[in-house]
């Protein structure tokens, strides 16, 4: 079976890992990253695209220059920690666009281009944690769990498998200023298995989800969360 799997948000740390893991399986990879020489750290194997995954013609875009593709990640994302009375009403807007948005318009771009496949996107253990300071990003996480379950009911019978992967917090470039502050210790303590994630923890799950050899699983999130979101810390 052709394994060519197109990646938004490549050049983010979880993306990279991606592209690089399903790369070493054997994968043809095309990456997407709305400035192309964010992605000049892939091998030169990889095909690249600069587009937004944000807009209609950005996602339009990407898929046109992908050919055959089998299976597609969302791994746009940014950090957004305020409580909602500290959140305008712009920056509220712009959380869901880069989030649900993205999700949104990757999902509906694909399976109009696809014939079958599979599709992943990540979610966030704020979405069923209750973490304070997180009330966009749970919003925006919470909606793409449910968009994702109604989408993979919608579209199993044309082929199409939907997934979620929801990490807890991740190390990686965009979250180095909050694992490198003292707040470290207390996230840590928070996860019950004692340390934060990495991106490779990530990208080991959603290449689970990519693989054709689990055909028989749909409409799940999966939370890799080092237990955040369902177990209490005794540290």
């Amino acid at each position: 079976m052709n394994k060519h799997a197109l990646i938004f948000g490549a050049s983010g740390g979880i993306g990279r890992s991606l592209s690089t893991r399903l790369l070493d399986q054997g994968w043809q990879v095309t990456a997407v990253s709305r400035e192309l020489s964010r992605l000049d750290i892939l091998p030169e194997s990889v095909h690249k695209i600069e587009a937004d995954g944000c807009s209609e013609s950005g996602v339009r875009d990407a898929f046109a220059g992908a050919e055959g593709v089998s299976a597609v990640a969302n791994c746009i994302g940014n950090l957004y920690l305020k409580p909602v009375h500290m959140t305008p009403p712009a920056e509220f807007s712009s959380v869901m666009r880069i989030h649900l948005f993205s999700s949104y318009l990757i999902l509906r771009e694909a399976v109009q281009q696809m014939k079958g496949g599979h599709l992943v996107f990540l979610s966030s253990a704020a979405a069923s944690a209750g973490l304070p300071n997180h009330e966009a990003i749970a919003a925006a996480k919470g909606a793409v769990e449910s968009l994702v379950r109604s989408a993979a009911a919608t579209y199993a019978s044309k082929g199409f498998r939907i997934n979620a992967v929801a990490p807890g917090l991740t190390e990686t470039p965009m979250t180095e200023a909050l694992c490198n502050s003292p707040a470290r210790k207390i996230s840590e303590g928070m996860h019950a298995l004692g340390r934060l994630g990495q991106a490779d923890d990530i990208s080991s799950a959603l290449a689970w989800f990519m693989d054709p050899e689990q055909s028989w699983v749909s409409g799940e999130t999966l939370h890799v969360d080092g237990g955040l979101s369902r177990l209490r810390s005794n540290r």
